[in-house]
């Protein structure tokens, strides 16, 4: 189990005021089987109201408006979350009960794609390859590994609105992009799976009571019977270094922050998190 302090720190500056704005922030984990929210908070400056609530996917969303001229914005979610290693799978269906009418009815939004998780061709036949002849359990993770051994990890290659697609035709991409194939491959030969958003601690023997460079980070979860998370990009099961925030059919259901605002066109972003382990 790990005790971890979490640090996100977005700072906007603009080179002349902005006269308002309007934002979502989904940088709140949850407490749930395997994660414990221990303590939170979102602090926006310049200061202003927030309302919280939980959106349709059950994220957790804090929307705030600064309506006061400023040339900087600073979001701050600080976090202290106990996390387990999750166990394998303790149940599991075959593929007559995937492909039945209740599961089809009852997950049918994580079995459908988005114009960012649709794959091309050979990407579905990669998939219907590393499937044939397993459950779907064990396929599941056949598929991931199959996807993410034709990609090379190189940071700065797409965005995270970037398809699927293009991230295929480059080979190449980040957390994000492995997850948006991933999802379309398992999607494809009718394993349902969806988005996961959150934070990883890049080291797993991280000393106690260090502070490193974290990361936002995105994985897959899917259902053979029961969720599983698995993280693609680092070809792991999902443990007690992932930290989820919220989920959903792809990126564009759970961005960290979501706004508009009135004034230059031109604008400076730094984000940084940091995370310690406590214990």
């Amino acid at each position: 189990m790990s005790r971890l302090r979490i640090v996100h720190t977005s700072t906007f500056r603009y080179a002349d005021p902005v006269v308002a704005s309007y934002n979502e922030a989904r940088m709140t984990p949850l407490s749930q089987p395997g994660q414990s929210v221990l303590e939170t908070r979102v602090e926006v400056h310049p200061q202003t109201w927030t309302h919280d609530y939980r959106d349709y996917w059950g994220t957790h969303v804090t929307a705030f408006e600064v309506l006061a001229p400023h040339r900087s914005l600073v979001l701050t979610a600080e976090h202290l979350v106990e996390v387990a290693e999750r166990p394998g799978p303790t149940a599991s269906v075959g593929w007559e009960v995937l492909r039945g009418p209740e599961v089809r009815d009852r997950l049918s939004e994580h079995l459908a794609d988005t114009s960012t998780t649709e794959v091309p061709d050979d990407v579905v036949e990669i998939a219907r390859r590393a499937a044939t002849g397993l459950e779907p359990s064990d396929a599941a993770e056949a598929v991931c590994l199959a996807v993410r051994d034709e990609l090379e990890y190189i940071p700065g290659a797409t965005t995270v609105h970037t398809p699927a697609a293009e991230a295929w035709a480059k080979r190449t991409g980040v957390c994000q992009d492995m997850a948006h194939l991933a999802l379309g491959a398992l999607r494809s030969v009718g394993i349902p799976a969806r988005y996961v958003s959150g934070y990883l601690h890049p080291d797993t023997s991280g000393e106690l009571g260090a502070t490193v460079t974290g990361e936002s980070h995105a994985w897959v979860e899917w259902w053979a019977g029961e969720w599983t998370g698995y993280d693609p990009t680092n070809r792991v099961r999902a443990g007690e270094h992932h930290v989820v925030l919220g989920r959903g059919r792809c990126y564009d259901d759970v961005p960290p922050l979501r706004g508009i605002y009135a004034g230059p066109r031109t604008q400076d972003l730094q984000v940084q998190v940091r995370i310690t382990r406590e214990a």
